[in-house]
């Protein structure tokens, strides 16, 4: 879980139009800035244990950093993210670089946020619609990966991907923002049977749930203390950072993983 990702870089990140409520175009990032927390980023991952691929961002794709947005990888599938007009661009070297390394390359039929929408929690996928993903998505990732698919639905554009809203920390244990999720969505998380961690609206809003963890090891945002105390508590190691820059554009740590090694089903495993 989360031992294999996909980087890009921010060379090229900056704020040419607003397609979520984080962007303003009068406020730039500070390039080295953004680099530098890239850059750690990046080595917190290496430091620990993962692997991270790498795919040179362009220059008419100022949102290429995000990677989560590329798609959704089960085993050697990989349906690719459908994203907003401003960021199409992006979508034909994702493209082959998935390709390239013999995945089998399936294309949204509906706007889709990838990744940022779909969240793996062992045979579950959770999956948002409503703000950036067209709710027909939910049959195809339930189709084309062999999940069962756990549809959410986030309270506004505030939230405009899931993973702004819950955190997957192990299979068996998600955090969540409540006040970010509808009332359904709500009771279908509480009904999973899992550990579920609350976060705060106030640290959620600061990408406190824009985290990746491989189970072990969760690399966050800076500025969540009481996530991070609760993490510990359950004896996990945190690795706090800033992302004031990337905050921006509207991401922080997850988005800027596109994670490789979801596994398929295990074959003998019988779900009810």
């Amino acid at each position: 879980m989360n031992s294999e990702l996909l980087v890009s870089d921010a060379s090229h990140f900056r704020v040419d139009y607003e397609i979520n409520p984080y962007m303003d175009t009068a406020i730039q990032p500070d390039i080295q800035a953004a680099l530098a927390e890239h850059q750690t980023i990046v080595a917190a991952h290496l430091a620990a244990g993962r692997k991270v691929e790498y795919l040179p961002s362009a220059p008419e794709c100022p949102d290429m950093v995000f990677t989560a947005n590329a798609a959704v990888i089960r085993g050697e599938r990989a349906i690719l993210g459908s994203p907003p007009p401003e960021r199409e661009a992006e979508v034909p070297y994702f493209k082959a670089w998935l390709a390239d390394r013999r995945f089998e390359v399936i294309e949204a039929p509906h706007a889709f946020s990838g990744q940022g929408d779909a969240l793996a929690c062992g045979d579950l996928l959770l999956a948002a619609y409503g703000q950036r993903t067209d709710e027909r998505m939910l049959k195809v990732l339930a189709r084309e990966l062999d999940y069962e698919v756990v549809p959410l639905r986030t309270v506004s554009p505030r939230w405009y991907d899931l993973d702004l809203a819950v955190g997957v920390i192990a299979p068996d244990t998600l955090a969540y923002c409540p006040r970010a999720l509808d009332a359904r969505s709500l009771r279908t998380l509480r009904g999973l049977g899992v550990d579920l961690i609350e976060v705060s609206v106030e640290e959620a809003a600061r990408f406190a749930l824009n985290l990746v963890s491989d189970g072990t090891t969760v690399t966050m945002t800076r500025g969540a203390p009481l996530l991070a105390a609760a993490l510990r508590d359950r004896g996990l190691e945190v690795v706090e950072l800033d992302t004031t820059e990337l905050a921006k554009g509207g991401g922080g740590v997850r988005c800027t993983a596109l994670t490789l090694d979801n596994p398929p089903t295990d074959p003998v495993k019988q779900w009810p």
